[in-house]
Formats: C-alpha cells, structure tokens, sequence
C-alpha cells in the first residue's frame, strides 16, 4: 500500500463528497435489504402459521450467512478489487430480494434470504477497509460515521417501507419494490465511487496469507475485545428491535403494521449519532464514548418496560441513540487498531457483529414466547453489564 500523502481523499475535495454520497447509499441499499423483513415478522407468522421464533429466522439466516460471507468476501477482494465486488454483491442482492416477493412457501423464503444474506457478504466488510484505506485518517472517523448513517437511514426506511407498502399492497409488493429501488442505488454507486488507489489487487487467492492475518488480528487482545463488543451491540440491538414489533402488534396495543412500522422512524436518531460520535469521541476520548452508547441502550430498555405508547417509543430512540454511537466507536476503534491487513480486520469485527444478530436475536425469542417483554429486557441488559467489563478492561 503506499502511503503517499497526496494518495489519501481529503476532506473538503469533490472526490472527497462523491465518495461520500456513493458509501451513503451502499449503506442505505445493503442494510435495507438485510433488515428489510424486520416489520414483516407478524405479518409471516399470519401468512405462513409459524411462531415468532421461527419467523425471525428470515433475518436471522440472512445476518448468519452474511456473517460467514464476510470473511470469504474480504479474501476474494484481494483479487477482485473493492468496488466490484460491492457493486456486484449489492446488485445481486436487490435481484433476489425481488425475487423473494414471489416465493412459493415459507421454505423458499428462507433460502432466498439466506442467500440474499450470503451475496451481501461483500459490502459491509469491503465498505469498511475501503474507507480505512482510502481516506486520511483525520478524516476516517467522519467517513465511517457517514458510512455507518447511510446504514441507519436504509435501516429505517427499509422497514418503515415495508410497513407502509404492507398495509396498502401486501409483504410481496414491498420486497419487490424495495428490490428495484436498491437495483438502482448500486447502479449510481458504481458511477460515484472513486477507484482505489491505495489497494492493489492480488492474483490468485493465497489461503495462508489469508488464514495467517486472521489468526494475527483473532490473537490481538485489543481487537479481539472489540470483536466481542460488536457481538454484544448487535444481540442486544436486533432482539429488542425483534419482539417489540410483536409487543406493539399484541394487545393492549394492537397496533396496525404501518403504526407498527413507524417505530423505526427511531433510526433518524441512529442517523445524527453516529455522525456526531466522531465528534463527541474527540471531546471525551473513544472508551467513555463507548460506555456512553451502552449506558444509553440500558437505560432506554428500561424505560420501555413502562406501560405507556410514549415511554416505550421515546425508550426505543434513546436505545437506537446509544447503540449507532458505540457502533461507530468500534467500528472506527477496529481501523485504527488493525495496523495491516485492515481488510480481514474488519471482516472479523462483522463476523462477530452478523453472529450476534443472528444466534441471540433468535434465541431471545424464547424469552419472549416464555417471559414476554419483560424477560427479552433482562436478557439483553445482562449482555449490556457484560459489554461494561469488556470496555473496562481496555486501555483506551
């Protein structure tokens, strides 16, 4: 890599916003595919009669291949080159979320969304090395929380769309449009992104190098401690988010899917934070900012499990709040740690971060099935204590 200073996007250049803009809606595209299915979790259980734990495995399959994808993604790069393959993955990807509006049974569905999950293994791993490589590092903070904003805003307008297209059309229509509109972000994208000029393609795939900078990153203290924060955002994250959809739909309640869809209007607040946490990490310093986005998170948990609409929403804003800020705290903390190979270091910070998603937002299905809302709050705030030692024990 070199490491020329005229090399490196600088802020305030035009190269600098198109590259912006373009991770903006690769952030937007991928992330609305992947959490697309979120509000439609009652609505599948209606359709196909499943339970709540079984519905969710149409995002969880999704977020565990995409888990497991990651790591390939991130060796073929090597070979591919960034750009294509988060073109590729993310065009792909919208085709079979078109595709997934036409499924015959619930079985199809799945394994159109664990594909879907497997395709877009090649964003969110790539996104992030380029970023690392390509923008000057006083820049990389801003760059990523734009990144990560570009995740919330497809995030929210995925299932907030989804809910409102469900009630007017069906879950069929929805899939298939946010399908299209995402076909079309990748295509923009592509004629936005600036190619690489601090990364240089490799031929051929070279499974030791690969298999010897994951071992080097897997026994790094510091990384392998952030690896595990992401876990943890991401388990506590997606089952709050999982099962209060259930809760709104239930009585006293009973909620409509539009009404129920609008809960994700909470990502606007995703959106400011992780822009600013940037900002508030400068001021404070990257551990309490951590801490920050937690303490945020457990207490806006609490604050849902009072009876009233307007505590639990404005309790499921300031869980969003915490959650983008701690994100985007160790997203950045994996870039600036990882001294080589930043590629495989972030591959194995989502690894970590899809896993959580999908094993935890699962199983804290039982929890509500057995315990109701109260029981998925218990359990997801004893996985915020558990992120309170593993921040405590870092130098930084």
């Amino acid at each position: 890599m070199t490491t020329a200073t005229q090399s490196w996007i600088l802020q305030g250049s035009r190269t600098f916003y198109k590259a912006g803009f373009a991770l903006f809606l690769l952030g937007f595209a991928s992330f609305s595919l992947i959490y697309c299915v979120q509000p439609l979790l009652p609505e599948f259980t209606k359709s196909f009669h499943i339970g709540a734990s079984s519905s969710s495995l149409a995002l969880s399959l999704t977020t565990g291949f995409l888990a497991v994808s990651i790591l390939l993604s991130s060796a073929f790069s090597q070979a591919l080159g960034r750009k294509g393959l988060m073109f590729c993955s993310m065009a792909i990807a919208a085709l079979l979320n078109l595709a997934c509006a036409f499924a015959p049974n619930w079985n199809s569905l799945l394994v159109l969304r664990a594909i879907e999950g497997f395709i877009l293994g090649g964003v969110p791993a790539v996104a992030m090395a380029w970023i690392a490589e390509e923008i000057h590092p006083e820049n990389l903070s801003k760059t990523m929380g734009l990144y990560i904003g570009g995740t919330a805003f497809g995030g929210m307008m995925g299932r907030v769309g989804m809910g409102l297209l469900t009630e007017y059309f069906s879950w069929r229509m929805a899939l298939g449009i946010l399908g299209i509109l995402c076909l079309i972000c990748a295509i923009i994208f592509y004629f936005l992104l600036p190619q690489s000029k601090n990364f240089v393609a490799k031929k051929g795939i070279n499974f030791k190098f690969h298999l010897t900078a994951w071992h080097s990153h897997l026994t790094s203290v510091p990384l392998f401690k952030t690896y595990c924060l992401g876990f943890l955002l991401t388990s506590i994250f997606v089952a709050l988010f999982n099962y209060i959809t259930f809760r709104f739909s239930e009585a006293p309640y009973s909620l409509s899917q539009t009404q129920v869809s609008l809960i994700f209007l909470s990502y606007s607040f995703g959106i400011l934070s992780s822009s600013l946490a940037g900002q508030i990490a400068q001021r404070i310093g990257t551990k309490p900012t951590l801490y920050l986005g937690f303490i945020l998170m457990l207490f806006g948990s609490l604050i849902t499990l009072l009876s009233s609409l307007f505590w639990i929403i404005l309790g499921v804003g300031i869980i969003t709040t915490g959650f983008f800020i701690s994100h985007a705290m160790a997203s950045s903390r994996v870039s600036m740690s990882a001294k080589t190979n930043k590629g495989h270091a972030t591959s194995l910070y989502l690894l970590f971060y899809y896993l959580g998603s999908s094993i935890v937002g699962s199983f804290i299905g039982l929890f509500w099935q057995y315990g109701g809302w109260n029981a998925v709050v218990g359990a997801t705030s004893v996985l915020v204590f558990g992120a309170f030692f593993l921040i405590s024990s870092t130098k930084r």
